[in-house]
């Protein structure tokens, strides 16, 4: 039997609007699964559902730090995971919706981290490093030190952080290890052709601006929030540039739409070789979709019992 149903994909793909029908469907209770629908006052940019749109579906993991908090992937697989426990208790299915991948696979897998205290000189010395040579050249040392990391260029705070855990000889995240899963899992994906996805993403923006987009970014600029996690998301940090001068609104804009498909490509390479992930096509009928989903559903969980039935006779 299905424990935990995932719905994942790229920015735009519908994947709420799927996960309502689902939950309604299966007496479902929806987890966040996006890594900046964490942060309270952060709604337009996240693109994170309103009250209205949830439909009386129970919603877990959302406006639960401030935008000047952290918050790691660690933290979130134990929330989530006593979130599931929480769920299931009450005869409800956990479904995760998002597209932060690395924060659905820690909690579906058994994804390890790290306990080793954080060596405080080592981080000064990388920091150092990053203001006097730069994003590129900090890449590139973590890819001669283990060219297996995927790890986008432009992130410069993961390659911060692998280049500490490879020189301070922590341990890294078990990859075996994060392929086994901690339960039986349905992981919906929805794939939209790259010409419509882009369509859509460009679109949305443009709804984001017109629904105040630019007045939540100017209240957290406003609020002397600098350096946060949260203000490296994508919509925030175009538009803060924006506010310093850098850039014309027009050309922030265009920077956000880009920047927003650049991270949607990244979301696909990312599902597509981490996960076992049932794909589906976002741009059919959804009616069509959820039966696929239901055969899907009841060939698995037939699959089980005849696994079970082969265990108990041997």
């Amino acid at each position: 039997m299905v424990e935990v149903i995932a719905i994942v994909g790229p920015t735009a793909s519908g994947k709420t609007a799927l996960s309502i029908e689902l939950a309604k469907r299966f007496e479902g209770e929806i987890i966040n699964g996006d890594s900046m629908q964490v942060y309270r006052g952060m709604d337009i940019g996240t693109a994170k559902i309103s009250p209205a749109e949830m439909g009386g579906i129970p919603h877990h993991l959302l406006d639960i730090r401030d935008p000047d908090e952290s918050f790691s992937v660690a933290e979130y697989q134990s929330l989530v995971r006593e979130k599931i426990d929480e769920i299931q208790q009450r005869d409800k299915l956990p479904i995760i919706v998002g597209g932060t991948g690395l924060y659905v696979q820690s909690v579906l897998f058994d994804y390890r981290f790290s306990k080793q205290q954080v060596d405080e000189e080592l981080r000064d010395s990388l920091h150092a490093e990053l203001d006097r040579l730069g994003p590129e050249a900090m890449h590139s040392k973590l890819m001669g030190l283990d060219p297996d990391i995927d790890i986008h260029p432009n992130n410069t705070r993961r390659v911060l952080r692998a280049l500490e855990i490879l020189l301070s000889g922590e341990e890294k995240e078990d990859g075996s290890l994060a392929q086994t899963p901690m339960y039986d899992e349905l992981i919906i994906g929805l794939d939209v052709p790259r010409a419509e996805l882009y369509k859509r993403i460009d679109g949305r923006v443009d709804r984001m601006v017109e629904a105040g987009l630019l007045e939540e970014v100017r209240r957290l600029y406003d609020s002397g929030l600098r350096d946060a996690q949260s203000i490296k998301a994508i919509g925030y940090k175009e538009l803060y540039g924006y506010f310093d001068g850098h850039d014309t609104l027009g050309e922030a804009i265009v920077k956000l739409k880009r920047n927003s498909r650049k991270y949607a490509k990244r979301q696909f390479t990312y599902f597509r070789n981490k996960m076992p992930i049932l794909w589906l096509d976002a741009t059919a009928d959804p009616e069509n979709n959820l039966e696929e989903i239901m055969r899907f559903w009841q060939e698995n969980d037939r699959n089980r019992r005849i696994e079970q039935m082969a265990k108990t006779i041997r």
